[in-house]
């Protein structure tokens, strides 16, 4: 309005910017107004069929591109499972040299959406998967990405009000916020090839309990995690035997 004072405002515009308003004092997030996040300075869009991407995620993702980068000359395959907006699985496919990525949701209009963002983010090395996590999964990969639902159930409601108005599908990690590390500690070694790595967001409090289902299966081993640029636990990181 400063640099624009001279102008005259036409009504449509003054209605518009009034219902957002209205949006933002009823607690619907800036996001989903203007269809818009940056997440690994790309464009994202973003609506309320999806978690709206968070700076802590980038933590994940550039962990698995410096592993990657490292050997230049390997084609990876990477599932990224719980995909929601496409953030990961396209932001790997953007930054790592050579890759192919699965992005698999059983939200329908999350796949839908992380598309959108594939053609807009101008990807093409890409497929996606309409899957209940590993239902509809055939391949083996080298690596296994996910930032699935980690949030109790009980807390859900003591969040800010902004939040609540997020995907519940994309918030509930049930009564102990475990249930989806509980299937992919049980599920995702059978979907790695030799020496594939496990990536995987986590809360700020549950590294103990995600590291502790990881060892119970036997199966993972050079298992570690790394913290935020806050100092909260972010990520746990394993490898199968």
């Amino acid at each position: 309005m400063i640099i624009h004072n001279e102008e005259e405002i036409d009504e449509v515009l003054v209605n518009k910017y009034n219902e957002n308003i209205d949006k933002l004092i009823n607690y619907i997030p800036l996001q989903y107004i203007t269809n818009h996040q940056e997440f690994m300075k790309l464009d994202f869009y973003v609506d309320e069929n999806v978690l709206i991407p968070r700076a802590d995620t980038e933590i994940l993702v550039e962990e698995i591109i410096n592993n990657c980068n490292k050997n230049e000359e390997k084609k990876y395959k990477i599932l990224d499972l719980c995909t929601g907006s496409g953030i990961v699985g396209i932001s790997l496919a953007k930054y790592i040299k050579n890759c192919e990525v699965v992005c698999a949701d059983i939200s329908k209009s999350a796949l839908e959406i992380a598309e959108k963002n594939t053609e807009n983010n101008k990807v093409n090395n890409i497929k996606f998967v309409y899957s209940n996590m590993f239902s509809n999964i055939k391949d083996k990969f080298d690596i296994i990405v996910s930032n699935p639902p980690y949030i109790k159930r009980n807390v859900i409601t003591e969040l800010e009000k902004e939040v609540q108005n997020e995907p519940n599908i994309a918030l509930d990690g049930g009564i102990d916020g475990l249930d989806f590390y509980k299937i992919i500690a049980c599920e995702a070694y059978k979907y790695l090839d030799d020496d594939g790595g496990l990536f995987l967001e986590i809360g700020y409090d549950q590294k103990e309990e995600v590291i502790s289902l990881l060892k119970r299966s036997g199966e993972y081993r050079n298992i570690y995690s790394k913290k935020d640029l806050y100092g909260n636990d972010r990520i746990v990181v394993a490898y199968i035997e």
